[in-house]
């Protein structure tokens, strides 16, 4: 019997993909390690997926998915975040992203002389050990593609299939870790959300609201608006992003395509504030975010090929392994000492494991899970995309860009 080859269309996926974060959901209640090593929900029913495709994929059942969702996905919830990045929290922000920053341009860097110093002691490329090192994991999928052209045109066969490989590697690692790191830092030293008592003050506290009919239906309306008005101000922002992003790449930059989004997302929460002609909710934002997010993950797993892990070279595995190693010494090493060594750091630690393997969207989902349970971390939620999915991909092009002309 021949192999079913089934094409799934976009809505298809979509409803795949939202059936996976609600098995997540309910893998965590069955399976209490998943909670206690604060796995999130969407890479829980992702992995179930990912793991099904590798069993069936040449055997039984090939899938061919139509992905044009899960860019928009990606481009949605990176535009929240630069819709969450109002001066005034930035500033508050202060010294930590600044901090933050520094240890995303020292953990690229100690990626890349790992990579290297492993390759030359393996004998192997030791522009493998680049690919490895930031370019597949601080930099993820979107970096590994970007670079693979010019890492093949130095005679790596096969090299944007390999980041990508790399890349699938560090997110897998990075969405099981980060959380875990978190809730053992938490524990450890027995941290607690400052922000705790006033996230879950009582409704009582608060002046009771008028129960008429009247206005029941007249917060409806206003809820409605400023859902709309948020919905509005992120479709024109992603709109003019793809101008930036065109504009960015005509410079010759190499860069995520949610960068222009969140740039001019940025800019139109900032204008708001000042002259609140949009009237942008941020509690809207954020749970359009959380949502898009959820589902973006889990349909990034959904296209994960598992089945070029199993064909990875040993040596590129023993790269990626010592690459997870240095993470983790760096989550509960300088990371957690240098944020604070507070329940923020912490929970920025598990966002820095989140990134520095994986992506941005990895790092917000693992401080999600922990925050979910043990309470807010404004600081970190602030700091973490603002470095992740911003300023580190600009110094991480410049070290990957000096690595290959220093082997070269």
């Amino acid at each position: 019997m021949g192999v079913l080859t089934v094409k799934l269309n976009s809505m298809q996926v979509l409803a795949i993909a939202c059936f996976g974060v609600a098995l997540g959901i309910w893998l965590k209640r069955k399976l209490g390690v998943l909670d206690r090593l604060n796995i999130p929900a969407s890479i829980a029913g992702g992995m179930v997926y990912a793991v099904a495709a590798l069993a069936l994929r040449d055997r039984y059942l090939n899938l061919e998915m139509d992905m044009a969702l899960r860019e928009i996905l990606m481009v949605s919830f990176f535009t929240t975040i630069g819709m969450s990045a109002s001066l005034r929290l930035i500033r508050v922000g202060g010294l930590q992203v600044l901090y933050y920053f520094g240890l995303a341009t020292l953990g690229a860097l100690l990626q890349n002389v790992v990579g290297l110093g492993g390759a030359r002691l393996l004998g192997i490329d030791p522009l493998l050990g680049i690919i490895s090192g930031s370019v597949a994991l601080t930099g993820g999928p979107a970096t590994a593609l970007a670079f693979g052209e010019t890492f093949e045109k130095l005679g790596v066969t096969g090299a944007s299939t390999l980041g990508l490989a790399s890349a699938t590697f560090g997110i897998t690692a990075g969405g099981i870790l980060g959380g875990a790191i978190g809730g053992w830092l938490i524990r450890r030293y027995r941290l607690r959300s400052s922000s705790r008592v006033a996230r879950y003050q009582p409704a009582a506290a608060e002046p009771a609201a008028d129960p008429s009919p009247a206005a029941a239906i007249e917060e409806a309306g206003s809820e409605r608006s400023a859902a709309l008005a948020s919905v509005i101000a992120l479709a024109v922002a992603m709109g003019i992003g793809t101008l930036l992003s065109a504009w960015f790449s005509s410079m010759g930059a190499i860069l995520p395509s949610y960068i222009g989004a969140m740039i001019a997302a940025a800019i139109i929460r900032n204008l708001d504030d000042h002259f609140r002609f949009a009237r942008i909710s941020p509690a809207h934002v954020e749970a359009i975010g959380n949502i898009a997010l959820y589902i973006f993950i889990v349909m990034a797993l959904l296209t994960l090929r598992l089945w070029e892990l199993v064909s990875l070279a040993l040596p590129m595995l023993g790269l990626l392994l010592a690459q997870v190693a240095l993470v983790w010494v760096l989550c509960v090493t300088l990371s957690y000492w240098v944020m604070g060594r507070d329940y923020e750091a912490a929970v920025m630690s598990a966002g820095y494991c989140g990134f520095m393997l994986g992506t941005t969207a990895n790092a917000m989902a693992c401080m999600d899970v922990l925050t979910q349970k043990h309470g807010p971390a404004p600081r970190a939620f602030l700091v973490v995309p603002l470095v992740g999915a911003f300023l580190a991909d600009f110094t991480n092009a410049l070290l990957i860009t000096a690595a290959i002309n220093w082997v070269r």
